[in-house]
């Protein structure tokens, strides 16, 4: 699975941070054609966004797109820029069903055709922002083999549950992330935590990468370059995990080279997913 730990929101109308998110280096980049565009500036987002798609600096950066939800006028002409601009991921806001899923599915395919794009190299990522799409986080995680990732959106979800964040271990936000992870995982894609508002409090930032890194998210969405770095250490693997994860490869190749169908290590069997975390955990270890 490919490392999706920080996911950067960036405004699509923003020129000046289109130009240059890139060297920050996030795991993902979304271009945000929704929240952060007013009304007023949709056209030229769309038009910024597609330029910056296109451009040779972020060729190596994993290219999302946030497009306007279902409910708007805008979305079609978002996923025609997206999709033609060679996006790697729609970011469908808002869903509440899989049926929202197979409705951008179609579209998708349309445009792939017509662009001359190969057919289902676009991804589709959705978040879940209402009581409705936490019910269905399974049939909507499981919707198309398009779907790499499936996110929370705290704001409004809160305001769907009509309660608001408490900080500290946040309980209003628990079924919530459980059921995208548990959906996550049934799907067998990645799950992404909502984003932390206040890009001035550290503290109460790395508290809740904590909380997502343990429930077992994969990662969070970041609204300011800042916090890229301290998700990155947050989710280092420690010097015990990083030497474990080794004596366990090493294991498993002697095993292999062997000619041995069973491994084991310190007395205890080492199975295909814990060879698989170990891969993961190297991963870790090497992106920091």
């Amino acid at each position: 699975m490919k490392l999706r730990r920080s996911m950067m929101f960036v405004p699509g109308s923003n020129a000046s941070m289109l130009s240059t998110s890139f060297i920050y280096k996030p795991d993902s980049v979304m271009f945000d054609l929704e929240d952060a565009v007013a009304i007023g500036e949709k056209d030229t987002a769309r038009l910024l966004v597609f330029q910056t798609l296109l451009h040779p600096a972020y060729r190596d950066i994993e290219r999302v797109v946030r497009i306007n939800g279902l409910d708007t006028a805008f979305w079609r002409e978002d996923l025609e820029a997206a999709v033609r601009g060679r996006a790697d991921v729609i970011r469908l806001p808002k869903t509440e069903s899989a049926d929202n899923i197979r409705e951008i599915e179609s579209h998708v395919a349309a445009i792939e055709k017509a662009a001359g794009r190969p057919l289902g190299e676009t991804k589709l990522m959705a978040a879940i922002e209402s009581a409705s799409g936490v019910v269905n986080a399974v049939s909507i995680a499981t919707a198309s083999p398009r779907m790499m990732a499936i996110a929370i959106a705290g704001f409004d979800y809160l305001v769907d549950m009509q309660t608001k964040r408490s900080g500290g271990s946040e309980p209003e936000l628990f079924y919530a992330r459980a059921a995208v992870l548990h959906a996550a995982r049934a799907a067998h894609i990645a799950a992404y935590d909502v984003a932390y508002g206040n890009v001035d409090d550290d503290e109460g930032f790395l508290r809740e990468v904590m909380i997502a890194k343990q429930l077992g998210f994969n990662g969070k969405s970041l609204i300011h370059p800042r916090q890229i770095a301290l998700l990155h250490k947050a989710y280092a693997p420690t010097v015990a995990e990083l030497d474990y994860a080794k004596r366990v490869l090493a294991a498993a190749s002697q095993a292999q080279a062997r000619g041995l169908g069973v491994v084991s290590l310190d007395g205890k069997m080492i199975d295909p997913p814990v060879i698989h975390e170990a891969e993961a955990v190297l991963q870790r270890a090497v992106a920091v």
